[in-house]
């Protein structure tokens, strides 16, 4: 199953609701994902331009933009970036397969 890194920030009101009310998300994190057949393999907070980090695995994109969109959708959060993470076999396998893209760069014949 293809792999996600989630990047997320909460709002100062999400900061303000967890101070009052320490939670771990990383319980909340785990069901949405399993309930479209994915796993969380991790749930990290961290200093800088995102709050957090979330390592996801689930079956396909359109499983994991539903998760994305319906945690987004909550308004919890400020921001919320997904990346699709290759394999090194397919990226080995896309470096072949690049041999046969037929490119040509702007403006050149």
């Amino acid at each position: 199953m293809p792999l996600y890194l989630s990047k997320f920030s909460y709002t100062p009101e999400t900061w303000a609701r967890l101070i009052d009310n320490p939670e771990d998300r990383r319980e909340a994190a785990r069901i949405y994902i399993e309930s479209v057949g994915g796993k969380l393999h991790g749930f990290w907070y961290a200093f800088g331009s995102y709050d957090g980090y979330n390592l996801w695995e689930a079956p396909d994109n359109i499983s994991m933009a539903a998760v994305a969109l319906a945690i987004t959708g909550g308004g919890a959060l400020s921001s919320f970036e997904t990346t699709v993470l290759l394999t090194v076999d397919e990226t080995l396998e896309a470096l072949q397969k690049a041999k046969t893209v037929q490119y040509r760069a702007p403006g050149t014949q």
